[in-house]
C-alpha cells in the first residue's frame, strides 16, 4: 500500500512548478487538438476557403506539436545531462545514436600518446576501450601510489579526460596541477579525485567507473591489471633498472623489460573488450614504458593474437631519449614482437609528414630525432606498412589525433 502511495506521489511530482515539463506537454497537447480539429472539419466542409483555413490549422498544430516535443526532450536531456545545455539537440542525438553504433575500438598503451589517439577516435565512435598501463611510478602518480597504496592514476586520468564529453571547464579541472608552495605541489586535481574515489568505493576499478560517469565518457578506460606491478629493464650491459620513471634516466640501451611480479592477471574487462573488438590499436607512446608493459601480461597478448580484429601498431614520430635512441621504425617493431608475439599486429602506421626545421633543432638538443621510415625492413618481416602524414605540431611534435583516427577508420572500409 505504501509503495503504491509512493508511486502516486512520484507521478504528481511531474506537475510541480518549475520543472519545465508541464508547459511543453500542454503545448504539444494543444498542437494535437488543432490537428484533430482541423482534420475533422476537412471531412465535413466543402467550401474551399474554409478548407484552406482548416489546412492552416492542421499545419499550425503540427508545428506546435513538433516544437513542444523538441522542447520536452530538451528538458529531459538537460535534467539527465546538465553538460548538454549548451549543445544542439541534433549533436546530442548524433553522438548517442550514430557514434553509439560505431565500430568497437580497443586502444592499448599509456602516457600522452594514448590520450592523443583517444581524442581523435571519439569523433568517429563512442565504442572505445582504452587499456592503460599501471606501471607508472613517477611524479604525482608515483607519490600517490606510494602514500596511499593504490594503482597510479596519472595515465588513467589522461585517458579519461581525452574521452570526456564533459564541459571544457570540467576537463581543465581534472588536468589542473597544484603549483609549488604547498603539500599538494605537483599533484593534479584529477589524480587526487581518483584517489578519493578509490577510498570511498574501496576499489580502484570502481573509482575509475564512477569518475567516468562524472566526465560523461565516450567510451571507457580500463587498467590493464588490478595488481600492483613495477617495470624492470635489463640493459645491454647487463645492469638492471627498476621503476618506469627511472628507466629512461638510466640512459642505457635496453635489452628487455619485464614486470615484477612476473605474471599479473589481466583485468577481466580487458579480455572481453579485445574479444569483441573490430580494431585493436597499439600505441603511439613510449615503446618500453607505455606500450610493452601491457603486452607483458600474457592474457592480454594471447587475446590480441587470437582476435580476428584489424590489428594496428602506430609507430612513434620521434625517438625517445634514454629509451629508443637511434631506433628506426623496424627497431620499434622488433622490440614489440620480441616482448609479445609476431602476430600481435598486422598493420604498421609510419609517419611521412614533414616537421618544421626549428622544431627539429629544439628536439635535437634533447637527443630526440625523427624515427627513420625503413619500410622494406618491416615489410620483409611480413607486415603491411601504411605511410601517411600523421604528424601534428603545436608547440610539441606528436601525432595529429584526427589524422591518425581517419587512417585507422579507413582500414575498416577494406573489410
Amino acid at each position: 500500500m505504501r509503495a503504491q502511495i509512493g508511486k502516486i506521489k512520484n507521478i504528481w511530482k511531474w506537475l510541480y512548478p518549475g520543472i519545465g515539463i508541464k508547459r511543453w506537454v500542454g503545448f504539444s497537447a494543444f498542437g494535437i487538438i488543432l490537428i484533430v480539429f482541423g482534420s475533422s472539419r476537412l471531412q465535413v466542409e466543402n467550401f474551399w476557403i474554409i478548407q484552406l483555413l482548416d489546412v492552416i490549422v492542421i499545419v499550425s498544430g503540427i508545428i506546435i506539436l513538433v516544437l513542444g516535443f523538441v522542447r520536452l526532450m530538451r528538458s529531459f536531456i538537460n535534467a539527465f545531462m546538465p553538460s548538454a545545455k549548451e549543445r544542439e539537440l541534433v549533436d546530442i542525438l548524433y553522438q548517442r545514436k550514430y557514434l553509439g553504433q560505431g565500430p568497437k575500438i580497443v586502444a592499448v598503451g599509456g602516457g600522452t600518446g594514448l590520450s592523443v589517439l583517444l581524442s581523435g577516435l571519439k569523433e568517429y565512435t563512442s565504442n572505445i576501450t582504452a587499456i592503460v598501463t599501471v606501471a607508472d611510478e613517477g611524479g604525482s602518480s608515483g607519490r600517490i601510489r606510494q602514500q596511499f597504496d593504490i594503482l597510479p592514476p596519472g595515465d588513467i586520468r589522461n585517458c579519461l579526460v581525452a574521452l570526456a564529453d564533459a564541459s571544457t571547464l570540467m576537463r581543465d579541472l581534472f588536468q589542473f596541477r597544484f603549483e609549488q608552495g604547498s603539500e599538494l605541489a605537483g599533484h593534479s586535481f584529477g589524480n587526487l579525485f581518483i584517489t578519493v574515489m578509490t577510498r570511498l568505493t574501496g576499489d580502484f576499478e570502481k573509482a575509475v567507473k564512477e569518475t567516468s560517469k562524472v566526465l560523461a565518457l565516450r567510451g571507457r578506460v580500463i587498467p590493464s591489471t588490478l595488481h600492483k606491478v613495477s617495470l624492470v629493464a635489463e640493459h645491454k650491459d647487463g645492469s638492471i633498472t627498476e621503476g618506469e620513471d627511472k628507466i629512461p634516466k638510466a640512459n642505457k640501451p635496453i635489452e628487455k623489460v619485464y614486470l615484477r611480479p612476473s605474471q599479473p592477471q589481466a583485468a577481466p574487462e580487458t579480455i572481453r573488450a579485445i574479444e569483441e573488438a573490430d580494431v585493436v590499436v597499439l600505441g603511439p607512446g613510449s615503446l618500453y614504458t607505455s606500450i610493452i608493459p601491457n603486452l607483458l601480461i600474457k592474457e592480454i597478448t594471447d587475446s590480441i593474437i587470437s582476435s580476428r580484429a584489424i590489428k594496428v601498431y602506430v609507430c612513434n614520430v620521434m625517438t625517445q631519449p634514454g629509451e629508443t635512441d637511434g631506433y628506426n621504425a623496424s627497431n620499434h617493431v622488433q622490440a614489440l614482437i620480441k616482448h609479445s608475439h609476431p602476430r600481435i599486429f598486422n598493420n604498421c602506421i609510419v609517419n611521412t609528414g614533414a616537421i618544421p626545421g626549428p622544431m627539429l633543432k629544439r628536439y635535437a638538443q634533447e637527443n630526440s630525432y625523427p624515427v627513420v621510415n625503413d619500410r622494406k625492413n618491416i615489410e620483409n618481416m611480413g607486415y603491411r606498412v601504411i605511410e601517411e602524414d600523421t604528424v601534428g605540431v603545436d608547440g610539441v611534435i606528436r601525432h595529429d589525433p584526427l589524422k591518425l583516427a581517419k587512417i585507422i577508420f579507413s582500414l575498416m572500409d577494406e573489410i
